[in-house]
């Protein structure tokens, strides 16, 4: 008999249990495309926050291994032609050297750019240009794109092979202020064999600011490894460098 009684009040509790998790399935179901939605919608469109010649950039500079301030790099947009955009990179701590100038599509990709080889930073030309971003920018996204670099100095060509993911959005604070960021990995093979020395790898992670139209942080390592030591192949780890802006100072619109 007690089987009999419970067996509807068994069957009542099933149906409720199934209702109440159908509910709760449906309710994570939609947070989660929610937060997809977030993710996707904080990718930028193309020709957002546009820079214009007198634009600056300051960033500071720390060693990631010790927190030690390096010195402040100074971004300048110098001109504005043909889609491609020339900025004058100064360094006030730092050694003469460093100040060169960059070159960049309207969407934030390296037409010339510096990229560290054995653990200093060569200046290269890239083309296809080097491709920093692929928009839009969502979550899961990723890209592997091979392209060739060459020095202007000597002529030589490398080629480049990027492989990039985006890892979501996130909130972030700088010493400029606080950003909505999308974060980016990227893993570059910089075809820089040489000797005994075999290619650089480098790793650089972005926190791009939709609102800014570029990253507001930004972190490098790289590492290589050298055949000639003793004991077959020593891994030559290079500066863990983080790059947090600073300032904004923008042309009067």
């Amino acid at each position: 008999m007690d089987a009999t009684i419970n067996a509807p009040l068994l069957s009542v509790a099933q149906h409720t249990q199934r209702r109440l998790t159908a509910r709760r399935f449906g309710f994570r179901t939609i947070a989660l495309l929610a937060a997809a939605a977030m993710v996707t919608a904080s990718a930028p469109a193309l020709g957002e926050a546009a820079p214009a010649a007198g634009d600056t950039y300051v960033y500071r500079l720390s060693n990631g291994f010790n927190n030690e301030a390096r010195g402040q790099i100074s971004y300048r947009v110098e001109k504005i032609d043909a889609g491609r955009i020339v900025v004058a990179v100064s360094a006030n701590t730092l050694p003469a050297e460093m100040a060169h100038t960059e070159i960049y599509t309207s969407d934030g990709n390296s037409v010339r750019r510096p990229l560290i080889n054995h653990d200093r930073p060569v200046e290269y030309e890239f083309a296809p240009v080097y491709p920093a971003y692929e928009f839009p920018l969502e979550a899961g996204k990723s890209w592997s794109l091979r392209v060739n670099a060459t020095n202007p100095a000597t002529g030589r060509r490398n080629s480049v092979r990027v492989d990039a993911n985006v890892l979501g959005a996130e909130r972030i604070r700088v010493p400029a202020g606080e950003f909505d960021t999308i974060k980016i990995r990227r893993i570059v093979y910089a075809g820089d064999w040489d000797g005994f020395r075999r290619e650089t790898n480098i790793m650089e992670i972005d926190w791009y600011a939709p609102a800014l139209g570029r990253a507001v942080r930004t972190e490098t390592k790289s590492e290589y490894l050298d055949l000639s030591r003793t004991r077959c192949c020593v891994r030559i780890a290079g500066d863990w460098n983080i790059y947090e802006l600073v300032s904004v100072s923008t042309r009067d619109r």
